[in-house]
């Protein structure tokens, strides 16, 4: 603990000199500079820290969000009973790491980015997968919360990529990046992939095109054009093992941006995708993560539009203008998107390999004749939201998530009715978010938020009252729900 305020105190010191207006209070000007570029080579960073409580969950974990906010998860860790804890990377990763954007002449420039998820509780990389291993074979009851993630402690867990740039030729980039369908979705959500308030977020379903584990491409190479207010990209991977899928990988993305207007459709297929089950599924003292393996195939489409608002306003404590606010107006922004996802098994045998960060998986899960589906499995992503932003710094932010299961009968078995005894069952997901938002500089904010999501019927199989008596809790509820509300602050470098 001691670790962290320290931390805290350091990076609170790189935060507190932005130009205020001439209505905020006097503040002691900081020594080091705004600008840390050296060479093209910026630090990047940042620290995420608060306080939580949930009305149903699991106590601090290793998962990478620190806390299961939101119900849609394979772990099925909710018995009814109330957190309230420090938690951590509530509105996104905290993380470290440098960007590179170095000018080489004639129009060219070499970019890179190398960044990496920490867990500022525990002084760790962040580490998803040892999550399940360091609950397996512990009843639900005594589990602490744990879930899956392509975060899995490898030295660079986020991105590790470098490439070159031209205005007039384009962006290609090789290495470990964000496939298009997380980097569309962290432009197109309201809540810009909050692991506290957004399905889109905690859960890297959607990003990874059904598979966590495939958010971000291992071996990879990315290119994007653009041209006037349009955009495309086409992106490629080889796969292999210890990454998020043992084939190859393509997507596609076409998009464009016009004056406040602005659309992106994507196109991802991926063979082989990592599904990492659960810590039931793992033996006690295992080593081995237990997953099934699938061919995804994903399209989307996401929009918002931003209004500016007249002359900046000042916050009602000030009779003064704003002469220097952090934009030039109050923005009013809305957002829409629509995800489809099908997995199925994959339709050649692939090379398995062990999951991200080198975690080897169980034999038996991953065998290439392994039919984790008897007919495909469909998720319906649909999400919108609206943000209004103060000038001076000040933001609220509602959204609303919903996703559709269908009946995919992975064992053969037909669903019985109310279908909450099968996870293969159909089954919705809903959730409603509030945030609050106050930037008080461009290196600190402070926030407070609140969520409310469910599961029905297939996607609640398995919870504690459910009937999916294999866990041990059988019982006759059909749904399962859990509010959260966080407080806390951000600092980034």
């Amino acid at each position: 603990m001691k670790k962290v305020l320290a931390l805290a105190l350091v990076m609170t010191g790189f935060a507190v000199n932005a130009e205020a207006a001439d209505w905020v209070p006097p503040k002691v000007p900081d020594p080091i500079p705004d600008n840390l570029t050296w060479y093209g080579i910026t630090p990047i960073g940042a620290l995420d820290l608060g306080y939580a409580y949930q009305t149903n969950g699991r106590p601090l974990g290793s998962v990478v969000s620190g806390l299961e906010f939101s119900p849609f998860t394979t772990t099925r860790n909710y018995t009814g009973q109330a957190i309230s804890t420090i938690a951590h990377s509530g509105l996104q990763q905290s993380f470290i790491g440098v960007k590179v954007d170095e000018p080489l002449g004639l129009g060219w420039a070499a970019i890179a980015r190398a960044d990496t998820g920490i867990d500022p509780l525990q002084g760790t990389l962040s580490n998803g997968c040892v999550s399940f291993l360091q609950n397996a074979g512990i009843a639900y009851n005594l589990q602490n919360s744990n879930a899956d993630s392509g975060r899995c402690g490898q030295a660079f867990n986020g991105q590790l990529w470098g490439g070159i740039s031209n205005q007039q030729y384009g962006t290609l980039t090789i290495g470990r990046q964000n496939s298009f369908q997380l980097d569309d979705i962290a432009r197109y959500d309201p809540m810009e992939l909050s692991y506290a308030f957004s399905l889109l977020g905690y859960s890297g379903t959607d990003g990874g095109s059904g598979s966590t584990q495939a958010a971000r491409w291992d071996n990879s190479a990315k290119y994007v054009y653009e041209y006037g207010p349009a955009h495309a990209g086409v992106m490629y991977s080889d796969g292999g093992n210890n990454t998020g899928f043992f084939g190859n990988a393509y997507g596609f993305d076409v998009g464009a941006v016009y004056k406040g207007f602005s659309i992106d459709a994507v196109y991802t297929r991926e063979h082989g995708a990592v599904n990492l089950q659960s810590s039931v599924n793992d033996a006690v003292g295992a080593t081995t993560l237990a997953a099934n393996i699938s061919d995804n195939t994903e399209w989307g489409v996401m929009a918002k539009y931003t209004w500016n608002i007249g002359t900046p306003s000042a916050p009602p404590m000030y009779t003064k203008a704003v002469k220097a606010a952090p934009q030039a107006n109050d923005k009013f922004t809305i957002f829409a998107g629509y995800t489809n996802i099908d997995q199925s098994n994959p339709n050649s045998p692939v090379t398995f390999g062990g999951a991200a960060g080198g975690f080897a998986l169980t034999s038996t899960a991953v065998l290439p004749d392994n039919n984790a589906f008897t007919t495909d499995k469909v998720l319906q992503f649909f999400w919108a939201g609206a943000k209004y932003e103060f000038a001076w710094g000040l933001s609220f932010t509602g959204a609303y998530y919903h996703v559709n299961q269908n009946s995919y009968v992975a064992d053969g078995a037909a669903c019985i009715a109310g279908g909450a005894s099968k996870g293969d069952c159909s089954g919705a997901y809903d959730q409603v978010s509030f945030l609050t938002d106050y930037a008080l500089n461009k290196h600190l904010d402070v926030y407070a938020g609140a969520t409310w999501a469910q599961v029905t019927n297939g996607l609640a199989s398995g919870f504690p009252g459910t009937p999916g008596a294999k866990f041990g809790f059988a019982g006759t509820n059909t749904s399962v729900n859990t509010a959260t509300v966080m407080t806390g602050f951000r600092i980034k470098i």
